[in-house]
Formats: C-alpha cells, structure tokens, sequence
C-alpha cells in the first residue's frame, strides 16, 4: 500500500516521517531498513511515525536504519514538532510529543505560520554509570580512563535517554571514525552499545564535534549527542552551567544550556521533500 512520507531533517540528521494518527504499520523495523537504504530508496538515517498520543500532543516511534527502535532523537523530535504545527495544524508555542523516555516539551518560534527554530527541554542528564549502562564505578564516569583496542582516551559517560561517551580530542576531523567509532560502540564498557562524540574545545562555550552514532555510523548531527558533549563540557570545566553553549556538527551548530535541573537544546528543522513509498 502507498503511503505519504515527508523527508525532514534537524542540520543534516535526515528521517523519513510518517503521519500516523490512523494508522501504523505492521513491521515498522522492515520499513526502516528499506526505506533508510540511500543507494535503493529513499534514504535516511531512519524513519520517524509520528502518533496519537494520550498524554502529549503527538508521539514519537523512532527507528534507526538498521530497524531496532531508539527512545529519542533530538533532532528528530524538532522536526516533529514543525510538522504537528505545519502540516497538522496544530498552532501552539508550546507543544508536548510522548518518547520512549518521556514526554518533552517543545518551545517554537514560528514566522508567518512557518516554523523557524524548536528549544526543547531534554530533562535531566543522567550521569550515574549502572543507568546509562556503562560498567565504571562510581556515582559518575567523567573524564575517566578508557582503553580502546590499545590507546587510552579520557571519556565522559552521560545519558540523554540513550548512552552517551564524550571524548576530548585534539582534532575530531583528523579521526578515522570509520574504524574508531565501531570500537568505541561495541567496548565491553557499553553492555547496550554506545553513541560517541568527539569533540574539541574551540573557546569557552563553544565546542567542535564529530559523532559516531550506534546502529547508525557517522552522522552530520545528533542531538542528544550534542546535549550529551555541552555536559561533558560543563562537567570537565569547558563550558559554563545556566550559559548558552555553541555545538558545531557537520550538518550546522546548536545552542545548548545545561542548568542543574535539565538540559535545553535550540536548533531548526526543515522538510527537504515529501512522496510516497510502498510500504
């Protein structure tokens, strides 16, 4: 059956969205991994349906290219809210979308109807080890030794409602992240895998990063991950708690602000096309 898809993306991390207030697919994984193939269909970084929610304006099922489903996606629940607002009209400053690890509230600055930039409130980061999972001790794992196929890193271990390991490096695009991000991702310290950022400090507030996501490879933006990288940065002494943090990733920047109660993210969100897919 055919079925209308919009192609979104949040600076560059690409999904395939769905409208499924009525109705849901029966293997929503296979149709992640078909569709997210970018030499064969559409092309993606995974596929997002957007759903009715009982608690929240919209719900968020989020599935990675390789069909297992994640529980956020920051870029993506941006993008989801410029569609609630736009396609399905639903004119609110604040919005609410229902995740798998909680409902989030959107904050939206719109111009003419059309949606410029989404803040969201990530909740809190968690930092205790045994809840992210990685296997330190310890009430936290912040800049902590870590030995990666013979070369010890200093890491940084934070959830978004995913895991998260934050390294400070010299230069991330001088990394051959197609042979250390797998290693990172499949280190006996992540027992669920793990999504790494490679960052370096460009000044006070502002940081550079690279991502290697799990299940995902290299991605031009996450963030969670740039989320999780802004509280590395306040945590190791790089940046500041309460003050706007500058993310530089490769599809464009985000501003994060990391307080002692949650950690908020501002960044756009843009439709690239819209069609149709059997599905």
């Amino acid at each position: 059956m055919k079925r209308h898809f919009w192609k979104m993306h949040g600076i560059g991390n690409d999904y395939i969205y769905f409208d499924c207030f009525d109705w849901f697919p029966s293997d929503p994984s296979a149709v992640a991994v078909t569709l997210s193939d970018r030499h064969f269909s559409v092309g993606g970084d995974g596929v997002v349906y957007i759903c009715r929610s009982e608690k929240a304006d919209g719900r968020m099922r989020m599935f990675n290219a390789d069909g297992s489903e994640g529980k956020m996606c920051g870029n993506a629940i941006r993008c989801i809210g410029k569609f609630l607002y736009e396609v399905k009209g639903i004119r609110k400053d604040v919005l609410t979308v229902e995740t798998e690890s909680g409902v989030k509230t959107l904050a939206l600055t719109a111009e003419d109807g059309i949606v410029q930039s989404v803040r969201v409130d990530m909740g809190a980061a968690e930092l205790r080890p045994a809840q992210i999972p990685a296997a330190f001790a310890g009430e936290r794992a912040v800049d902590v030794p870590l030995d990666v196929s013979g070369t010890q890193y200093r890491v940084t271990c934070v959830s978004m409602g995913n895991p998260h390991c934050v390294t400070f490096v010299d230069d991330p695009y001088a990394l051959d992240l197609e042979k250390l991000g797998p290693q990172f991702e499949h280190h006996a310290a992540f027992p669920a895998r793990v999504n790494t950022e490679f960052v370096r400090v460009d000044g006070r507030n502002e940081l550079t990063m690279r991502v290697w996501e799990r299940r995902s490879g290299e991605t031009w933006a996450c963030g969670t991950g740039a989320c999780a990288a802004a509280v590395a940065g306040v945590l190791n002494g790089f940046c500041g708690q309460g003050e706007e943090i500058t993310v530089h990733l490769r599809g464009g920047d985000l501003a994060v602000c990391v307080t002692a109660d949650a950690v908020f993210m501002t960044g756009p969100a843009a439709f690239a096309f819209e069609g149709e897919a059997d599905i």
